[in-house]
C-alpha cells in the first residue's frame, strides 16, 4: 500500500512540477519569442495550455503590415490543413449517427467517378491512392473564375486520372481526399459544407471566430482577420499573398474540405479540449479518431488516425496537424501523457511547427536553447571529422519526420547538401558549432571527446534542440 502511494505522488509531482514550471516561467516564454521576433521575424498568435488552463498566450507583430494594424488575441488566420481535423469529424459525426459507414465506398455517393473499391476509411487516412485532384482544376479550368468541389469531381469524372496505388496499399497524403469527403458530408447531410460545419461543430463549440472561409477574404468582410504575408526578396519587404497571383488564392480558393477554415488560438484550444473530452462523438469513435488507424511502411514512416497525425517522440505521445496556405503557417499539437496543447498561426509563414515544439520544451524544461545573435569565427575549424552521412529533422511536410542530408567540406567551408535545392552553408561559432547562413534559427553543434572523436551530433531548430544520427 505504501508502495503504490509513493509511486501515485512520485507521478502527481511530475504532473505538479511540469505545471509549476510553466506558470512561474511566463518571462521565459516571453523571451524565447521575443528572441523568435526580433531575430528571425516571427509574426503571429502563440497559445500554450496544459490540463485545458491557459499558462501563455500572447500576440507578436501586425494582422496588415500595410496599415501596421496590429494582431490581437481575436485576430483571425487561415488555419491551412489543420482543416482536415474538422472534415474528418463531420464524416465521423454521420458515423455516429448510422448515415454513413467505414466501408462505404466512394462510388456510392459519386457513381460517375472511376474509382471502385476506395473507401471513407481510406479517404480519412491517406490510403486510397486517389490521383490529384488540384493538378486537374489547375491544368483544365479557367483561371479567371472560382472553381467549386463540383467542378473537382466533374474534371476527375470526365479526365479519368489513375489511382497512384491500390487502394489501402500505400500511404499518400491526400488534400484531394478530404475535398471528397466534404463533399459527402455535404451529400448525406443535405447542407453546404459551411452551413454543416457551422451547425454541427462551431457553434456547439462556442467557436465564435472559426468559419469555413472560401474565395476572396478581407478584413471588412471578416473583422480580425489577418491578412497572409510573404516576404519578397527582390523587393526586401513583406507583400500581400494574395498579390502574388496563386491558384490558391484565387481560382482554388473555392473547394473546400482539406483547406479554407480560418480560427484564432482560443478557438482551437476549445477544439482541442472538445477532442480531449468527447463532447461531441462518442468515447469510442472519439478514441478511434486519435488512434493509429494507418501507417507508412515505407519511409518516412508516418503514422495517421482520421485526419491527425499521431505518435511519439521524446516529450511523449502526441496528436497534431500543421497547415499551409500562402502567407500563413499554423500548428496544433497535444502532448497527451501531461496534456500539453500548443496553438502557433504565423501570418508570414513563420515556422510555427518548430516554435510549438520549442514552446512544449519549455513546458517541461527539456531539450530547449534559447536563440541568441550567432557570429562566425575567423579560424577555421578543422571539419573533415564532421563530413558524412546524418539523418536530418525536415523543415517541410510531413513535421517530425528525419531526412537523409549530407555535410560536405567544399574548399574548407562545411555545407548542407540535401539533394533538394541549394547547399546551405553552415559557418562557425566555434570548432564544434555551426550557425545555417541563410537566416533561418538552426545550428548543428558537434559534441567530441577529449581526443576530438565525435560522440554525438545535434540539431537546434527554432530553439529545439534534437540528437541527429550520423548514417555512415
Amino acid at each position: 500500500m505504501n508502495k503504490i502511494f509513493i509511486l501515485l505522488l512520485s507521478v502527481g509531482c511530475f504532473g505538479l512540477s511540469v505545471t509549476l514550471y510553466a506558470q512561474n516561467n511566463s518571462s521565459f516564454f516571453d523571451k524565447y519569442m521575443q528572441k523568435q521576433t526580433d531575430l528571425y521575424g516571427f509574426n503571429g498568435n502563440v497559445l500554450v495550455s496544459q490540463n485545458g488552463n491557459v499558462i501563455y498566450k500572447k500576440s507578436f507583430g501586425y494582422a496588415d503590415y500595410n496599415t501596421k494594424s496590429k494582431l490581437d488575441s481575436n485576430s483571425i488566420f487561415d488555419c491551412g490543413s489543420i482543416a482536415k481535423e474538422f472534415t474528418a469529424m463531420g464524416i465521423l459525426l454521420l458515423r455516429d449517427k448510422g448515415l454513413i459507414n467505414y466501408t462505404d465506398t466512394l462510388r456510392k455517393f459519386f457513381p460517375e467517378l472511376p474509382y471502385t473499391n476506395i473507401t471513407i476509411q481510406q479517404l480519412l487516412t491517406h490510403t486510397s491512392g486517389i490521383p490529384d485532384g488540384f493538378d486537374l482544376v489547375s491544368k483544365f479550368f479557367e483561371h479567371n473564375k472560382i472553381a467549386s468541389n463540383d467542378d473537382l469531381i466533374r474534371l476527375l469524372a470526365r479526365e479519368k486520372p489513375p489511382v497512384f496505388f491500390k487502394p489501402g496499399e500505400n500511404m499518400m497524403y491526400s488534400g484531394t481526399a478530404f475535398n471528397l469527403l466534404s463533399s459527402i458530408i455535404e451529400k448525406i447531410s443535405g447542407q453546404s459544407y459551411n452551413a454543416y460545419m457551422d451547425e454541427h461543430i462551431f457553434k456547439p463549440l462556442g467557436m465564435t471566430h472559426t468559419q469555413v472561409a472560401n474565395g476572396p477574404r478581407s478584413a471588412k468582410k471578416i473583422p480580425g482577420y489577418a491578412y497572409g504575408f510573404i516576404y519578397s526578396d527582390s523587393l526586401k519587404n513583406y507583400v500581400r499573398a494574395d498579390s502574388m497571383h496563386s491558384g490558391w488564392t484565387s481560382y482554388l480558393a473555392g473547394i473546400h474540405g482539406e483547406g479554407m477554415i480560418i480560427s484564432t488560438t482560443g478557438d482551437l484550444l476549445k477544439w482541442d479540449r472538445a477532442l480531449k473530452n468527447h463532447s461531441l462523438l462518442t468515447l469510442a469513435t472519439q478514441q478511434a479518431m486519435l488512434s493509429t488507424q494507418a501507417e507508412k511502411k515505407t519511409f518516412p514512416f508516418v503514422h495517421f488516425g482520421y485526419g491527425i497525425r499521431v505518435g511519439k517522440n521524446n516529450f511523449g505521445n502526441y496528436i497534431f496537424h500543421n497547415g499551409s496556405y500562402p502567407g500563413y503557417e499554423g500548428m496544433l499539437i497535444r502532448y497527451t501523457d501531461n496534456d500539453i496543447t500548443t496553438v502557433v498561426l504565423s501570418n508570414n509563414e513563420s515556422h510555427s511547427d518548430f516554435i510549438a515544439d520549442a514552446l512544449v520544451a519549455i513546458v517541461v524544461n527539456k531539450n530547449f536553447v534559447m536563440p541568441y545573435v550567432h557570429k562566425e569565427i575567423s579560424v577555421k575549424p578543422d571539419i573533415e571529422k564532421y563530413v558524412g552521412k546524418y539523418m536530418l529533422p525536415l523543415l517541410r511536410p510531413p513535421y517530425m519526420v528525419s531526412f537523409p542530408v549530407e555535410l560536405v567540406n567544399k574548399n574548407g567551408l562545411l555545407y548542407i547538401h540535401s539533394g533538394a535545392g541549394k547547399d546551405t552553408e553552415l559557418k562557425p561559432e566555434s570548432s564544434t558549432k555551426f550557425y545555417y547562413a541563410d537566416g533561418s534559427d538552426q545550428q548543428i553543434e558537434f559534441e567530441t571527446d577529449k581526443d576530438g572523436k565525435l560522440i554525438k551530433t545535434w540539431h537546434i531548430g527554432w530553439g529545439l534542440k534534437k540528437e541527429i544520427k550520423k548514417i555512415n
